[in-house]
């Protein structure tokens, strides 16, 4: 799985968790329930649901009886957390080293990397107003405004 895929991913799963009302082992989602919402493999699944659950997220449990549920309520789970747990930022991409004597070459790739990281800063700024519990509602206040790609 890509380094883009692992945040959309871990927001789907986690939205996943709430609807269903994943709160203790006995409510558990499996890997291959959550795989099949996504919809992606199993195994994608559970390299996720390891980010998110040493991230303090959810908790999972191997085996036939295994799956994930969440540890905290989807109101108190913020976007930017989710993105941090699965070591996402806005993947802009990272600047090359450049070329030696060059002026240019030698300049740019330091102000390149002042501009991701305002990116990602940004990015974590806007993810840090929506929770798990918005994107299960059809319009909620933290993403008024905001129009989805057709």
């Amino acid at each position: 799985m890509s380094d883009s895929q692992r945040f959309p991913v871990a927001a789907h799963a986690l939205a996943y968790l709430a609807h269903k009302g994943a709160y203790g082992p006995a409510q558990a989602a499996p890997s291959a329930v959550l795989a099949a919402s996504v919809p992606t493999n199993p195994v994608v699944i559970r390299r996720v649901t390891a980010l998110l659950a040493k991230a303090g997220l959810i908790a999972t449990r191997s085996g036939a009886a295994g799956g994930s549920w969440l540890l905290k309520r989807p109101e108190d789970i913020r976007l930017d957390a989710v993105l941090r747990a699965v070591n996402g930022c806005a993947h802009l991409g990272s600047p090359p080293a450049g070329a030696k004597g060059c002026p240019v070459g030698e300049h740019i790739p330091r102000q390149v990397a002042k501009a991701l990281t305002a990116a990602d800063a940004a990015a974590a700024e806007a993810l840090s107003r929506i929770t798990i519990a918005d994107l299960l509602h059809e319009q909620p206040a933290s993403l008024a405004g905001i129009k989805a790609p057709a």
